[in-house]
């Protein structure tokens, strides 16, 4: 058992060629109700589970974990604040207006009512739903019994958010309570496995994933290796039913057990509810993947095209895609997108933190690099840290990160830019093109640009050149999101950040007390040491960190 689990953990770590190989394995999120907090918050949850609290899930998806967080601060009127924002809190957000929130940050109720309140979160995500209903429906009718039918409405609306949630969940199975539903459907050689959760009786959706493996390979050997590195980063459930029993069942079963801490069945329904469960998944699988391959059919012919029109000598099976984002000069950041013939990888995306930059006032960048805003240059960075890495880790290219065609979003001088970079690296064999809006940056009169060659211009109604643009647009978007999540980090920042020996207590007491961090930086030794809680030492680190160069 500890071999099987190690070899899955192998597989997926060296992504072998010949195995089936699992890649699009991201931890599921859950919703976590904290328990380190007198009043407790509820958020949603992926990783390790570092804080202290209770988690139920997982959830298939973000979108369900949200609209199950949304439909719980309306039935339970729990908070979703960060601890930091529910203590500095004097008068109810807009939370509490919307009837989302109880407002425990003031005081509008107290801690025992509050804790009833989670109470009856905790049941209904631990399956007992009906009963928490119930008690709510005979509360309403005591509401309306006392003519208080301002209460009644309260619960009536509390109702109607618990219903909407259980109305979201496709398939309920009596007596099911904690299980995974894992079914396998091939088709041209490619398999699909159709994964639905179920927790506390209730389907917590579902999530299709398509294995990279031989052709050959029947689907209980897929699902063999596919249920070793599934479950080794998440915890298994008791029990796990599947459409086809795999190799060495008991085995599996048993490795399961190691990584639950406890028994765990693999069980293939032959009959009744569960078997119907069972071919509902296969129903979802088989659609999966016959739209996975139309998709991959269209996209070998967009290749094939591609290749065509460029006068490459095959079909590429990596393009990688570049473009930069900033605003005049700062925050400055590089982007790389990955696309090939399954569509766009994801898991390969990539973003560069401009570094080269001169330092500008108020700005950032390095020491005397280029000037902020170059976007020749901070391609040149980029393109550069990106080959040099590929030629240090990968010199003969045989682990499958080399793109064969570079695009880049620009024109000829952005070529250029490619062309010097690969020719300082040695690099001669890779294909470049480049991408430029057309006149009045109009979509559908782009012209290309190639090594050696003339502009080229599309047909408006070609289907590359939409092709082109799509992953042209994706690269903009983003290079446009690291853009912003670095500007959004700066906002959030603050000088007194920098001052060694300052935590965040004593940060506030300098903020509280002068208003903002550049009346701290203004101020006097002997003011800084009037502050509440500053002594004479950290209002010397403080003023010394202001007057470095008086």
């Amino acid at each position: 058992a500890e071999a099987l689990l190690l070899e899955a953990n192998l597989i997926k770590r060296f992504m072998p060629r010949y195995n089936v190989l699992l890649r699009d394995d991201k931890s599921f999120p859950y919703i976590l109700i904290t328990g380190d907090h007198p009043s407790p918050q509820v958020t949603k949850h992926r990783g390790a589970r570092s804080r202290k609290g209770e988690y139920f899930g997982p959830f298939a998806s973000a979108g369900a974990v949200n609209r199950t967080i949304t439909a719980l601060q309306r039935a339970f009127l729990l908070r979703n604040c960060s601890d930091t924002v529910f203590a500095d809190r004097t008068r109810p957000c807009l939370q509490y207006q919307i009837k989302r929130c109880s407002a425990p940050c003031v005081g509008y109720v107290t801690e025992a009512e509050y804790a009833g309140l989670v109470a009856q979160a905790r049941d209904f995500l631990s399956g007992k739903s009906r009963q928490v209903q119930r008690r709510l429906a005979r509360r309403m009718t005591a509401a309306s019994g006392a003519l208080d039918f301002e209460a009644a409405a309260a619960y009536r609306d509390r109702i109607r958010a618990l219903t909407q949630v259980q109305s979201r969940q496709d398939i309920n199975l009596e007596g099911l309570d904690d299980a995974d539903v894992i079914a396998a459907h091939q088709a041209g050689g490619q398999t699909c496995v159709q994964v639905f959760f179920f927790r506390a009786g209730r389907n917590y959706g579902n999530r299709a994933y398509f294995p990279r493996h031989a052709r050959e390979l029947a689907a209980e050997e897929v699902l063999a290796a596919f249920i070793g590195q599934f479950y080794d980063n998440k915890r298994p459930p008791r029990r796990v039913m599947l459409s086809h029993r795999p190799a060495e069942a008991p085995l599996i079963e048993e490795a399961l057990g190691v990584r639950a801490g406890g028994r765990v069945r693999l069980m293939v329904p032959r009959r009744g509810a569960k078997r119907n469960l069972i071919e509902h998944a296969l129903d979802n699988a088989r659609e999966a993947l016959a739209r996975r391959l139309a998709e991959s059919s269209t996209q070998r012919r967009l290749l094939e095209a591609l290749a065509k029109c460029f006068g490459l000598e095959a079909p590429p099976r990596r393009i990688e895609v570049y473009d930069n984002s900033h605003v005049s000069g700062t925050h400055a950041a590089g982007a790389m997108i990955v696309s090939g013939p399954e569509g766009l990888v994801k898991n390969q995306y990539r973003t560069f933190t401009i570094k080269g930059a001169r330092p500008v006032p108020g700005g950032e960048g390095g020491e005397g690099g280029f000037t902020p805003g170059d976007d020749y240059a901070m391609l040149r960075e980029v393109l550069t840290r990106r080959f040099s890495r590929a030629l240090k880790e990968d010199p003969d290219r045989e682990g499958g990160a080399w793109p064969e065609l570079v695009l880049l979003d620009g024109g000829k001088g952005q070529l250029n830019v490619a062309g010097e970079v690969f020719a300082e690296l040695g690099i001669e064999d890779l294909a470049v093109a480049a991408i430029a809006k057309g006149p009045d940056r109009d979509a559908g009169r782009e012209r290309f640009f190639l090594p050696g060659r003339g502009p080229i211009v599309l047909e408006p109604r070609d289907p590359v050149l939409y092709f082109l643009q799509r992953l042209r647009d994706e690269a903009h978007r983003f290079a446009i999101g690291a853009h912003r999540r670095k500007r959004s980090r700066a906002i959030g920042r603050s000088p007194l950040d920098d001052i060694p020996g300052v935590g965040a207590v004593r940060r506030r007491a300098l903020l509280h007390h002068f208003g903002s961090a550049r009346n701290v930086a203004r101020a006097g030794l002997a003011d800084l040491e009037m502050a509440e809680g500053i002594s004479k030492a950290v209002a010397k680190k403080v003023y010394d960190h202001f007057h470095a160069d008086a």
